[in-house]
């Protein structure tokens, strides 16, 4: 009896030993799978290094950030506009977001007001030369943004303020809603930058008139837009007009004006919002009949903020010499008389108060007609 319990024990020492010894096994076992992956791991990074390079895996290894990684204020997205206006957006997600509109009206930050100078053009600039000149001490006070044809590549200097300018564009015909999509796609982009209070629309062929200093006091203290929005009776305005353009648009609200403008913020995001009036104006004005960029911005703004229009533009044009296209300014025009006749002899509201200062820009200037302006600019335009 007593053996059988000596045996008994023995074989109870024998199993506990036994069950104990995988434990330390599977513990190397453990240590040696992570040390391999920590050498595979060694090896890989140093071939994403040799091949890719360091700044490469670095991007790579960022997009895996952790969603509560803190990285200074957000705030400063929303501040600075962006160096470089080449985007991927299409045009629904342009609008969208450049439709944002901050509820609180004081900014938490220092803002200077800027303009938006916005050239609609097809290619070049042949009048860039007087701009540079008109632009030249003011940086901070204005942007700049060109709209041209998708096909047209710009070769200006990275000295020019017009280097890198180009917004994501697409073909403008002119009597289209294309045009207007245009003016639309500019005033988008402008108002992505937060600083831009106000947009002027200039093409290919326009000069300022008066100095950048005139001209920045001139619109900032305005309290109205300048935007020819006229009741014409006849059949060039409400002749124009189409009844299926009805409710949204009734004869009585159909205005017509001048293609070139300058509002202030306010009204570029209600033009960059719009999908009420836009599908009316696209589907029933069309060319021979009715030109859209005449019509549009001009009739929606009347039925929307009619207090904030002076009805006029700031944009001056010669249609003295008759025909469907004002008189084209060449070499031989540029004379100190063509100016007086422009800049003297006017009379218009500014403020409800009467100005004799009327215009600020003026087209349509030939490309030829660059050298006399540059030799002019400095006495008569005084830049």
């Amino acid at each position: 009896m007593q053996s059988r319990l000596e045996e008994g024990k023995d074989l109870a020492i024998t199993l506990r030993t036994s069950a104990s010894r995988p434990f330390p096994f599977r513990l190397l076992q453990f240590f040696v799978l992570f040390l391999v992956i920590g050498i595979g791991a060694s090896f890989l990074s140093m071939y994403m290094i040799r091949h890719f390079g360091i700044h490469n895996v670095a991007l790579v290894q960022s997009t895996f950030m952790p969603c509560f990684q803190q990285h200074g204020s957000t705030i400063g997205s929303w501040i600075r506009p962006a160096s470089i206006l080449m985007h991927t957006m299409n045009d629904s997600e342009l609008f969208w977001r450049a439709s944002f509109v901050p509820r609180i009206k004081s900014y938490p930050f220092m803002r200077v007001p800027k303009i938006a100078f916005m050239f609609l053009t097809k290619g070049p600039l042949p009048m860039a030369p007087l701009w540079e000149k008109f632009f030249e001490g003011h940086e901070g006070f204005y942007s700049i943004y060109v709209h041209s044809l998708p096909s047209y590549t710009a070769d200006f200097s990275p000295s020019s303020v017009f280097y890198e300018r180009q917004i994501p564009s697409q073909a403008a015909e002119w009597g289209m809603m294309s045009m207007c999509d245009a003016e639309r796609r500019l005033l988008a982009n402008a108002l992505l930058d937060i600083s831009n209070e106000w947009f002027i629309l200039l093409s290919e062929s326009c000069i300022p008139l008066q100095n950048f200093t005139i001209v920045y006091r001139y619109i900032s203290r305005s309290r109205y837009s300048f935007m020819g929005a006229i009741d014409e009776p006849g059949p060039y305005g409400r002749g124009r007009y189409d009844e299926n353009m009805a409710p949204e648009i009734n004869v009585t609200d159909w205005r017509k004006g001048s293609q070139w403008f300058e509002i202030n913020r306010e009204l570029a995001v209600k033009i960059v919002e719009d999908s009420t009036y836009y599908p009316k104006l696209k589907e029933f004005c069309i060319p021979h009949k009715c030109y859209v960029d005449e019509h549009y911005f001009q009739t929606m703004l009347t039925i929307k903020s009619p207090h904030l229009l002076a009805n006029r533009s700031l944009t001056y044009v010669d249609w003295s010499r008759g025909g469907a296209h004002p008189a084209t300014f060449g070499k031989n025009d540029i004379k100190e008389e063509i100016f007086n006749k422009i800049l003297q002899n006017q009379t218009c509201l500014y403020n409800n108060q009467p100005s004799s200062l009327c215009f600020l820009f003026a087209r349509k200037f030939a490309p030829n007609s660059l050298v006399p302006l540059l030799k002019i600019a400095p006495e008569i335009l005084e830049i």
